[in-house]
């Protein structure tokens, strides 16, 4: 049984508890459970902090989880990055006061950092040869410049309002570009057939809320030129209708860019062009 941790709280815990779901998984139905068995898919759920799932898929009591690529990095373990799962996109940024002289990443230098992700400051710091005090927090870190425990702070950003509205401004490049990834233990192959079905059934999951798929009639001789315009993954299905003129093709097509498909297709005479979303797949 491929024993599998989520978060229990945060940003990440409701889309990962919402991607396991349309993969079929059993998940928990009342915030104090701490375990979920799922026999009939093979899978334990275990709810844990999201900053230690990658400390305990590192170690290898746990199979595989999902956190952030900044807690995986942060947490100095042994666990592999396996995938990335398309939600939770932020950035890891330094921020100032607004009045301060800390605008540039050399102007760092000898100052306090405050900040939860400390191994993973330090390491960006060290390897541009600047040399800080860093301040472990585990919240609030926005108010640490304002108490005095910081000079500047360095934290997940995702539109930068709480920055604003604590009177601080985001400098210099990003330290890194984070979003949910699946970590795996070291200890289990990657080749591990419960591991391939669990990563298979998230990529369909993956697939099927960046795609559509797309139906529509089209003249024969016009044919040609509308595949060229949905490829599809391998190739879309084209059948004959009863008018011998005519052809049927089914495509899969990317859902961001399904109206302007849909206008291109039009104008080489396609007709009856309808969209349908994907619940699942298996590519």
């Amino acid at each position: 049984m491929l024993r599998i941790a989520v978060p229990n709280k945060g940003m990440l815990s409701e889309p990962a508890w919402n991607m396991l779901h349309e993969a079929g998984y059993a998940t928990r139905t009342n915030p104090r459970q701490l375990v979920v068995e799922d026999e009939e898919n093979g899978i334990e759920l275990f709810y844990l902090r999201p900053l230690d799932i990658a400390v305990y898929v590192g170690k290898g009591t746990i199979d595989v989880g999902i956190t952030g690529r900044d807690m995986l990095l942060n947490s100095g373990t042994q666990a592999v990055e396996d995938m990335a799962l398309g939600f939770g996109a932020s950035t890891f940024r330094f921020a100032s006061p607004n009045e301060s002289d800390i605008t540039t990443l050399e102007d760092i230098d000898g100052k306090r950092v405050g900040t939860t992700f400390d191994k993973l400051v330090t390491d960006y710091l060290t390897a541009h040869g600047i040399t800080t005090e860093t301040i472990h927090l585990d919240g609030a870190v926005e108010s640490s410049v304002h108490l005095g425990v910081a000079d500047l702070i360095a934290d997940v950003v995702s539109t930068g309002t709480t920055m604003r509205n604590a009177g601080l401004r985001i400098f210099g490049d990003p330290l890194l570009h984070s979003e949910s990834i699946l970590v795996r233990s070291p200890r289990l192959d990657e080749e591990n057939e419960d591991l391939a079905i669990f990563k298979r059934r998230l990529s369909g999951v993956l697939t099927a809320h960046h795609y559509v798929l797309l139906d529509y009639d089209i003249p024969l001789e016009k044919v040609q030129e509308a595949v060229e315009i949905t490829p599809g993954f391998e190739s879309p299905t084209v059948s004959p209708l009863h008018d011998s003129q005519w052809a049927a093709v089914r495509a899969m097509v990317p859902k961001k860019s399904t109206n302007k498909i849909m206008d291109d297709l039009y104008k080489v005479g396609a007709r009856a062009i309808l969209v349908t979303a994907l619940q699942a797949s298996r590519m």
